[in-house]
């Protein structure tokens, strides 16, 4: 008899990188608190954990990066402020921060790779299946009750193992990402076979780029413990899963969707673009000014 599957209930965002690439502002502002129209990027990323299903949730952070913790946590002083003014929909929206999960929070008081970043959780996961999202990166379904991160625990729910998110990349851009090559065993699902950090574009396996959005096996944090650092002296959690994929199954998921990269001042403007076209308040006059400006 067969046991029932583990649920996919636990998360860790990564948040401790420096995001040297939006300096000045990043000295002072985490990358992750840049703002899309009105919600900073990682609140976009809870909110697609909490929708799938995640009820758990560890970021690790730096000492530098107090301000993730503080958009978390309760405004007492502002909450009284809007209630005293009776603008209730803005207090409901600051207190469902608080309560749209249990968030914790542990530095990583040196900068050692992605890798390195998901071995501080090791004690926090324990032995069950967990979600990774990482905090600089939106990723947009079309079918928005269907978030890829629900999707990628689906299929660790039911074939065990691990999952990664895949997005198609141009040839001559694979060196940018980590690249995953295998069979594909139904539409959109690849068993992976290979698992490639970064490779020159004659020697990748596919073009199927991993897309910031993975669901692991437990299992992982033996193989990052015994994993070398890799360049940089950085650790890298593909070169941990390519380990990892001898002895249990890893799969690729193809999802129908967008990424938002926020890593990089033009995705950042593009990503504001996107959904500030979506928002309620703005968008048709926002749309409106786009066209005004006939480029």
């Amino acid at each position: 008899m067969s046991s029932a599957p583990v649920r996919v209930r636990k998360a860790v965002i990564p948040a401790a990188g420096y995001g040297t690439r939006f300096l000045p502002i990043s000295k002072a502002v985490p990358k992750e608190m840049l703002p899309l129209v009105d919600k900073p990027v990682i609140q976009y990323v809870v909110e697609e954990a909490v929708a799938s299903g995640i009820t758990d949730i560890l970021m690790v952070i730096s000492r530098s990066k107090r301000a993730i913790e503080e958009h978390f946590h309760p405004a007492f002083d502002l909450e009284a402020e809007l209630e005293a003014k009776g603008r209730t929909e803005d207090l409901h929206a600051l207190r469902r921060l608080q309560s749209m999960a249990r968030i914790h929070f542990i530095w990583q008081p040196k900068m050692g790779g992605l890798g390195d970043a998901i071995l501080y959780a090791r004690d926090h996961v324990g032995e069950e299946p967990f979600a990774v999202l990482l905090g600089d990166t939106v990723v947009t379904t079309q079918d928005e009750t269907r978030p890829v991160t629900r999707q990628l625990a689906d299929v660790v729910e039911q074939h065990g193992g691990s999952a990664v998110a895949l997005q198609q990349v141009p040839v001559e851009k694979v060196s940018r990402y980590g690249i995953l090559g295998g069979q594909e065993i139904s539409p959109g699902l690849i068993r992976a076979t290979q698992f490639v950090e970064k490779p020159k574009p004659e020697e990748a396996p596919s073009n199927l780029a991993v897309s910031a959005r993975y669901v692991l096996s437990p299992r992982i944090f033996d193989h990052l413990e015994k994993t070398p650092k890799g360049k940089g002296g950085e650790l890298q959690l593909t070169d941990a899963m390519a380990s990892l994929m001898q002895e249990e199954t890893l799969h690729g998921l193809r999802y129908d969707g967008q990424r938002h990269d926020i890593g990089n001042k033009l995705d950042f403007i593009k990503a504001n673009l996107h959904f500030g076209l979506q928002h309620p308040d703005i968008g048709e006059a926002l749309k409106a000014w786009v066209k005004e400006l006939a480029l």
